[in-house]
């Protein structure tokens, strides 16, 4: 894998890709550590929803990924 380039690109898909067919050890002079968070923007559920998701999730004696799962898996079945 000598000469081979991680790849430059935003697309998860394609990263996700070449990731699971490589070795990062390979491609150590190619990165570099970062201190500071790479991916910003709006995290997914505000301080409110979050603590209600977390109410619900422990009213049914969930974890809240559980109860996100069950909600996805209901709404798919719906489709």
């Amino acid at each position: 894998m000598k000469g081979e380039k991680i790849p430059e690109t935003d697309s998860i898909e394609e990263l996700a890709r070449f990731w699971d067919s490589h070795d990062l050890t390979d491609f150590e002079d190619q990165v570099e550590e970062v201190a500071e968070p790479v991916f910003q923007g709006e995290p997914g559920l505000n301080p409110k929803e979050l603590e209600s998701l977390r109410r619900l999730a422990s009213e049914r004696g969930l974890e809240e990924t559980v109860l996100i799962r069950e909600w996805v898996l209901e709404r798919l079945q719906q489709s």
